[in-house]
C-alpha cells in the first residue's frame, strides 16, 4: 500500500517535501533554464533559427535601412527566422529497496533521509544531463580553444572565454551575467592556469585563489561545475533565455509500505528541455588534450 505524499511522514519527516528540497540543492541546469509548466506531453514549439534583427540588404545597401527611412516611407521589415519543432516528456522514475522496519526504527543514521536525497540526486543528476546534451547538440555558437586548457603551455582561458561571449553579444544577448558550465577537470585546469600563470603577474589574485581553491564567477560569468559537462568542451550561455525547461510533473515522491516488513521510497519527476534561442549560448571545444 503507498501512501499519499502528503502523508509519507515517516519519524517526523515529510518524505514528498524532503525530496523537493533536495531537488533544489541537487539540479545545477535549471538554474540556467527558463523553467515553464506544460500540460502537454507532445510539446510543439518554435526555435529561433537567427540572431540580431536588421534590415535585409536587397539593394546593395550596405548601411542598415532601419536607421535611414525617409519621411512617409513604410516601415522597413525585419524578419525572424524560427524552425518548428516537436519535443516528448521524458520521465525520470526510480526506488529505493526495501528499507526494513528495523532499519528505520532502530538506526542512528537517517536511513530514510539518505535513500531521499541519494534517489533524488540519481534523478538529478539525468536531468542535468538531458539539459546538457539539449543544448551541447543546438547551439549555433562554437570556437575551438587556443590550445588546450591543460596544456604545458600555450593556452589563454581567458581569451576562449571572452570570445565565447563576444558571439553571444553579436547575435544581440547580453553575456554579462551569464553562465560559464564547466567540467570539475576543466575547472581544476582553469584554476591552475589562472594561479601559476596569471596569478604570477597579480599576486594578490593568485594568493586568495591558492587559499579558497573556487573560482565561482570570472569575467562577468556565474560558473557551475558539473560531471554533466562533455569531458572536452565549457559552454557560455545566457540564463532564462537560450533553454527552458518544459515541467510535466516536479519532483514527487510516494513510500510504498510493506506492513511488517518495511518500505520502498519511489521519486520521478517528468519534463522535457528544449533550446528556443541557440546564438544565446557559445560552445568552447577541446578544452582537454
Amino acid at each position: 500500500m503507498a501512501d499519499s505524499s502528503g502523508q509519507a511522514d515517516i519519524r517526523g519527516i515529510d518524505i514528498d517535501r524532503l525530496a523537493k528540497g533536495f531537488a533544489d540543492e541537487e539540479n545545477q541546469f535549471k538554474k540556467v533554464c527558463m523553467v515553464t509548466a506544460t500540460k502537454a506531453r507532445e510539446i510543439r514549439w518554435y526555435q529561433k533559427t537567427s540572431g540580431f534583427l536588421d534590415s535585409a540588404d536587397t539593394s546593395g545597401i550596405t548601411a542598415s535601412q532601419i536607421a535611414n527611412t525617409g519621411e512617409r516611407s513604410l516601415p522597413v521589415v525585419v524578419e525572424q527566422s524560427w524552425t518548428r519543432q516537436t519535443s516528448y516528456v521524458r520521465k525520470y522514475f526510480v526506488e529505493s529497496p526495501t528499507i526494513s522496519e528495523e532499519d528505520i526504527k532502530d538506526s542512528d543514521i537517517d536511513v530514510l533521509g539518505t535513500n531521499v536525497r541519494d534517489l533524488v540526486r540519481a534523478v538529478e543528476r539525468q536531468v542535468d544531463a538531458r539539459i546538457y546534451s539539449v543544448m551541447s547538440s543546438s547551439v549555433s555558437n562554437t570556437t575551438a580553444a587556443t590550445a588546450a586548457w591543460d596544456a604545458g603551455s600555450g593556452q589563454d582561458i581567458v581569451a576562449d572565454i571572452m570570445t565565447a561571449k563576444r558571439k553571444i553579444r553579436q547575435q544581440g544577448y547580453d553575456p554579462e551575467g551569464a553562465f560559464l558550465l564547466l567540467s570539475a577537470t576543466d575547472h581544476a585546469n582553469m584554476i591552475i592556469w589562472l594561479i601559476s600563470t596569471k596569478g604570477s603577474s597579480i599576486p594578490a589574485f593568485a594568493s586568495q585563489k591558492v587559499k579558497d581553491g573556487i573560482v565561482m564567477e570570472i569575467l562577468g560569468l556565474k560558473v557551475l561545475v558539473s560531471e554533466n559537462v562533455t569531458a572536452d568542451q565549457a559552454m557560455v550561455v545566457v540564463g532564462q533565455r537560450a533553454m527552458t525547461w518544459k515541467n510535466f510533473m516536479p519532483v514527487s515522491s510516494v513510500v510504498i509500505n510493506d506492513a511488517g516488513i518495511g518500505r520502498k521510497i519511489r521519486v520521478w519527476e517528468e519534463g522535457e528541455a528544449i533550446m528556443t534561442d541557440t546564438y544565446a549560448a557559445s560552445k568552447i571545444t577541446n578544452t582537454q588534450a
